[in-house]
């Protein structure tokens, strides 16, 4: 049976890196590359082992040209490069992204472990473009103040929304990966009064709960992200963190989902502004520097590719 990799379904944690990397070899190293993909879930549960405890686990994922250059087959049916949006000053760009590495648990000396021995299982073959160290915030909130994640799915629910089924079978229990890092403007949003900053989110900051429809205007987060389509609401797997250092701060943004077409429609909502000119006025205060995306091949997946490869 497909076994989904260990860090897409779990409850999040207090600690993860999230660290994207380009291929720098050729093709010649392809049976190296597939061999260190498919152990970083062996690497994770060796170290894992030291503390279970601590809830270590990871994904690796692989974008679209690297999915070309790497394996060729079995390619999943909606893999395709990260679509860059623009207007009238708000931008989501798409940036250099082969392989991403998510690592988490409630240690963040695990954490490290498992990358240093990832990082050292490519050899040269790789260099890192993007390493984010996140961290919980608080009650689970993003540095804005409000809480994050709260339209995740729950129970049964998150494979239903984060894996791929019998649709593609040969990339079922795989997931589509979409990450994008955002540098919050915290001294002009910490201007704002709660009331305002509640109306940007359309939920309250104290206690979370969702404004009524008259209160929460079209163009509040929530009115820009939650979409229903027949009746059913349009769900991804939310696992994005808080980070921040003496220069910057903001929010790793990634997600999880059997299809990319949801997290599409959300950062389209977001970005653009509709026929009556309501955009997310959440990007006031927050700027996209990164994008990519990415497919997370099963475990059964990623051994069977390095089967093949030895082939």
């Amino acid at each position: 049976m497909p076994a989904p990799q260990s860090g897409i379904l779990p409850e999040g944690n207090s600690h993860a890196l999230f660290v994207t990397a380009v291929i720098e070899g050729d093709s010649s190293q392809q049976e190296h590359m597939l061999r260190a993909c498919s152990a970083v879930p062996e690497i994770t549960d060796r170290i894992a082992a030291i503390d279970p405890a601590a809830g270590l686990v990871s994904t690796v994922a692989v974008g679209s040209d690297a999915w070309d250059r790497l394996i060729g087959e079995v390619r999943p049916a909606q893999l395709r490069p990260f679509r860059a949006r623009s207007e009238n000053g708000r931008s989501a760009p798409a940036t250099a992204g082969d392989l991403l590495f998510h690592i988490r648990s409630e240690r963040a000396d695990l954490n490290y472990l498992v990358l240093r021995e990832i990082v050292d299982s490519f050899s040269d073959n790789i260099s890192v473009v993007e390493e984010v160290v996140g961290f919980r915030y608080l009650d689970s909130r993003d540095l804005t103040g409000f809480v994050d994640g709260t339209e995740n799915p729950e129970g049964e629910e998150r494979a239903e929304v984060a894996l791929v089924g019998k649709e593609d079978p040969a990339n079922e229990d795989g997931s589509y990966v979409s990450v994008q890092r955002y540098i919050h403007r915290l001294q002009e949003w910490e201007q704002l009064s709660v009331e305002q900053q509640e109306s940007i989110i359309g939920r309250t900051k104290s206690d979370d709960v969702e404004l009524g429809t008259d209160a929460k205007p079209p163009t509040a987060h929530i009115s820009r992200v939650v979409i229903k389509e027949d009746g059913d609401e349009l769900e991804i797997l939310r696992h994005s963190m808080p980070y921040g250092n003496s220069q910057e701060s903001g929010l790793l943004f990634i997600a999880y989902a059997k299809t990319p077409d949801n997290f599409d429609r959300m950062l389209d909502r977001m970005m653009h502004a509709d026929k009556e000119g309501h955009y997310d006025h959440l990007m006031d205060y927050t700027q996209a520097v990164s994008g990519a995306s990415f497919f997370a091949p099963s475990r059964n997946l990623l051994r069977k590719l390095t089967a093949v490869s030895r082939g």
